[in-house]
């Protein structure tokens, strides 16, 4: 794509005189024709033009206001009403009744459909990539002309080099593995000078980093996934920006950001926001401190600074034919502004899902974000989907602990009692570790509680998440804090020896547990009653914890053992969901099972079975 924002020369005569001004930026870089909403507001940044109008005479387009900021910027607020037609779009600059230069928009055609996309739902299983840490597709890109920071493979801290065509290069591996959407942390351009390999430093919103490609190659992933059947989640970041974004040395209003006498960071307790006894100071710090003083604070309060944001993300989900977001830091930025955006974004595509990050220890803390809560407060979200953080933490504790009244699998139980609070449980995303979490293998020590963890993500109710490399069985090694978590996948680069692409040089365990996750996949991905079923869980006794997911007349039984021994199973206290079935399936090794009355689970193991009559 070639970026409409390249340095345009206007010429503009002030009496006599001509004077050259130089316009850096137009943002959104083009529209569409055909969108609900039929206003999109330009950014416009350029020398001295805040004192300028504009106005355009292209069939079905106007521009309805003007707005100067500074010296340096004007917002234009366009009108793309239904008679517009797809082309370029000529829009006169004047200064009083003179009209002192023009420059070109572009209208792009609304792909056909657009609105009625399809987005990831209980359906789906996630996958979790780290761009840079996943596969270095082209090693041509590890370092770019303007690119602060140079490709270090051997700094923990530094980038390596993973990419977008290593993300495309293995889509195969990905769909055989069972994966049916794929969401990646954030790969728009990141210009800082050290840790940029995480991306949530942006410094330009419009811009794919050229570390790891470009707009065009971003939108041919997400082609050749669709082709795959894999649906793709961007990552999108309102809460803050990098502090090298070009805004920062001309910032369009000087309360485009959260400004502070002197750098104040955020207290990072979300629960604050829902909190009813907390203080306006803490909530103020909360809200409006900064992430890091490498991370700039967004004002979302100021209507440009929102109407900006919400463009950003349709102008992305338009042009690459994303599937879903995925939020970050979902509590932080202004939370009326986000239910703003929510509805914004739904207006343009009713059945486009967003699943935030609200970070948060307990269940009521989570069920807040999410649309239809009812909150005391009133306060309705509008947001689809959010992560099961309180079941993530019960997962890593459940599977290091003796069974006891409120250890082991009473964890689980006790959080899925829970979801009364939750105006839909079906649309949480539940996970055991992602970026920011230490990862399984460490933290659950061996291939049995992996193996248990699996099954219970993957026929629980809610969405599940894979991150990247926990088939591989990844440690953090000799590796300390964000490092350790956000290792090179193995087979991503040349001369890796262990290649879990390939299976060259995989250990036993890496074999077992890729097998075990692939078969439960592949099975969930072809089975509505665990996708979407309900949910009835039975207290746990003696070491054993056994659910039921039921859709229509079919089920599926669930039995965890987490003693050390094979456990025979009486399952009288069942027979709610077992009447009228005879027999079952062993999910994992096909085999029959023919006495449901009595049911051998061996030690440390979750026995799956598809319920026949």
């Amino acid at each position: 794509m070639k970026k409409i924002t390249t340095l345009l020369t206007l010429l503009f005569i002030t009496g006599y005189n001509f004077a050259q001004v130089n316009i850096g930026h137009i943002e959104p870089p083009f529209w569409w024709t055909g969108m609900k909403e039929n206003k999109v507001q330009l950014m416009i940044h350029g020398s001295n033009i805040s004192g300028f109008q504009a106005v355009t005479k292209a069939k079905g387009v106007s521009v309805s206001k003007v707005y100067g900021a500074g010296k340096d910027y004007l917002f234009i607020d366009l009108m793309v009403g239904g008679g517009a037609i797809p082309g370029m779009v000529k829009i006169y600059f004047r200064q009083g009744k003179d009209t002192v230069s023009s420059f070109e928009y572009e209208l792009k055609e609304r792909q056909k459909g657009s609105a009625q996309r399809k987005s990831f739902t209980s359906t789906d299983a996630l996958y979790l990539i780290m761009p840079d840490r996943f596969a270095n597709g082209d090693p041509s890109n590890d370092n770019m002309p303007g690119m602060l920071e140079k490709a270090d493979r051997s700094n923990p801290n530094g980038r390596h080099g993973g990419d977008i065509k290593g993300i495309d290069d293995h889509l195969d591996y990905l769909q055989k593995l069972g994966i049916t959407a794929i969401w990646s942390t954030p790969l728009l351009e990141n210009n800082m000078t050290s840790h940029t390999y995480h991306g949530y430093a942006i410094t330009d919103l419009y811009k794919i980093d050229p570390r790891f490609g470009t707009n065009e190659s971003y939108r041919e992933m997400v082609e050749a996934a669709h082709k795959k059947g894999i649906k793709v989640i961007m990552d999108m970041v309102f809460n803050h920006f990098g502090t090298n974004h070009w805004w920062m040395n001309d910032l369009p209003q000087k309360d485009w950001v959260n400004q502070w006498p002197e750098f104040t960071r955020s207290n990072y307790r979300a629960a604050v926001i829902t909190d009813p006894h907390a203080s306006e100071f803490d909530k103020n710090r909360m809200e409006r401190g900064w992430f890091d003083k490498t991370m700039a604070d967004f004002n979302q309060r100021n209507p440009f600074v929102a109407n900006y944001l919400i463009q950003n993300s349709i102008w992305w989900v338009e042009f690459a034919s994303l599937d879903g977001i995925r939020q970050d830091t979902y509590p932080y930025p202004d939370k009326e502004f986000m239910a703003e955006w929510m509805k914004r974004l739904r207006q343009e595509y009713p059945n486009f899902n967003v699943v935030g990050e609200a970070w948060l220890n307990t269940p009521p803390q989570v069920a807040y974000w999410m649309d239809k809560s009812l909150n005391k407060d009133e306060y309705r979200s509008h947001l689809t989907n959010v992560f099961d953080f309180p079941l993530m933490f019960a997962i890593q504790k459940t599977f290091n602990e003796d069974e006891g009244w409120e250890t082991g699998s009473s964890r689980l139980y006790d959080i899925l009692s829970q979801d009364f609070v939750y105006s839909d449980p079906r649309k949480l995303v539940v996970f055991a570790d992602n970026h920011d979490i230490e990862r399984m293998y460490p933290v659950l020590k061996n291939v049995q509680n992996m193996k248990m963890a699996l099954a219970f993500l993957l026929t629980v109710r809610g969405i599940p998440l894979v991150y990247y490399g926990t088939e591989a069985l990844i440690d953090r090694g000799d590796l300390q804090g964000d490092p350790g978590k956000r290792k090179d996948f193995p087979g991503g680069w040349d001369g890796d020896t262990v290649n879990l692409f390939t299976g060259q040089n995989l250990s036993e365990d890496q074999k077992d547990v890729i097998e075990y996750l692939t078969r439960l996949l592949n099975w969930r991905k072809m089975n509505k009653v665990v996708q979407e079923g309900k949910l009835t869980h039975y207290i746990p006794e003696d070491g054993i914890y056994v659910y039921f997911r039921t859709l229509g007349k079919e089920s599926v039984m669930v039995l965890m053992n987490r003693s050390k021994v094979i456990k025979q199973v009486e399952t009288t206290r069942f027979n709610e969901n077992l009447a009228g079935f005879k027999k079952g399936k062993d999910v994992i090794d096909g085999s029959s099972v023919n006495n449901l009355g009595n049911i051998a689970v061996p030690a440390k193991s979750v026995m799956i079975i598809e319920l026949l009559r």
